[in-house]
């Protein structure tokens, strides 16, 4: 496979889109081919069960610039991208869905705002929850709250992290590390590099095929993403900072009342046997060792995980 450079890679993440997936490139291409630039689009077939490798197989044998990589086994749009990135040979890298949601003439506006010196550009689907009232109750509340909370934990404020249309400078994408389902944190994850990050409205499409591949139980992974990401941004090179800082208060709250305690009985003769306080000063002591020692302990965690080689999220089966 050529490592020449390219103007842009576009990838899309493929998980039963036989249907769709056609019809997008018949879209897509003649937006890339209209701007002017050398580009490769990348499909992912994140392990389909109906015909979509047949179908990138058929868009491969017409066109050169889609390349194709085919999972073992679904490996969740996160390992998708992670592909992606690890292949993308453009200096702009672009995320979209392959479901049509995505609108491709958005591109240029992206491109525009990386021009404009961005690192990071983000799409907001500013329609996209206008479809009635039970839309606005079950899915743009939840969202809005998510994205708020995503905003405020991370210190990147965006209207829509879950909007896949994303444009990224190659250097960004190649220095991000993808586990979970964190692919749609990858511009709070990017912004530790200290990145520029912006935000343009982009067009929201309703599905045409298929049902949608997310479920209420992705509220959960996102939330339990939220805290790793958090956690990553603050404290991942420097463990010690929030293993150790509770378990100083801990320690520090267990001898203070330690202290009392021996106070009482010296100068009281209090009888200490059968009081509850006795017993939290020792438990409060004993958490607070271990807190320290986790912190101890992760920070050569730390050290290890930095000299060693990263491991993929995904196996490939063939591409080409």
């Amino acid at each position: 496979m050529t490592n020449d450079k390219l103007d842009l890679s576009i990838i899309l993440p493929v998980y039963n889109e036989e249907e769709s997936i056609p019809l997008l490139l018949e879209e897509l291409f003649p937006v890339l081919d209209e701007m002017g630039k050398s580009f490769e689009v990348i499909c992912v077939d994140d392990g389909s069960r109906d015909d979509s490798f047949v179908e990138l197989e058929k868009l491969r044998q017409a066109d050169e610039r889609v390349r194709v990589v085919r999972f073992r086994r679904n490996f969740g749009q996160t390992a998708a991208f992670a592909a992606g990135f690890d292949r993308a040979r453009g200096d702009v890298v672009i995320t979209m869905d392959a479901d049509l949601q995505n609108d491709p003439a958005d591109i240029p506006k992206l491109l525009n705002k990386i021009d404009e010196g961005f690192d990071v550009v983000s799409g907001w689907r500013v329609e996209r929850w206008q479809e009635g009232l039970k839309s606005f109750i079950t899915r743009k509340i939840p969202s809005a709250t998510a994205n708020w909370l995503i905003s405020a934990s991370t210190g990147v404020h965006l209207h829509d992290y879950g909007c896949s249309l994303k444009a990224y400078r190659n250097d960004v994408v190649k220095a991000i590390d993808l586990y979970g389902d964190m692919h749609r944190f990858i511009p709070a994850v990017a912004s530790w590099y200290g990145v520029e990050v912006a935000e343009v409205p982009v067009s929201y499409r309703s599905r045409q095929f298929g049902t949608s591949k997310y479920g209420a139980g992705r509220i959960f992974r996102v939330l339990l993403d939220l805290m790793t990401v958090r956690f990553l941004l603050s404290y991942a090179t420097r463990p010690i900072r929030i293993f150790g800082a509770w378990g100083l208060i801990s320690l520090g709250l267990g001898f203070v009342i330690g202290i009392y305690l021996t106070f009482a009985k010296f100068m009281y003769n209090a009888d200490l046997a059968d009081r509850p306080m006795l017993l939290l000063a020792v438990l409060l002591v004993l958490v607070g060792i271990q807190l320290i020692s986790m912190g101890l302990i992760s920070e050569l965690m730390v050290r290890v995980y930095h000299e060693s080689q990263g491991k993929k999220i995904y196996t490939v089966r063939e591409e080409f």
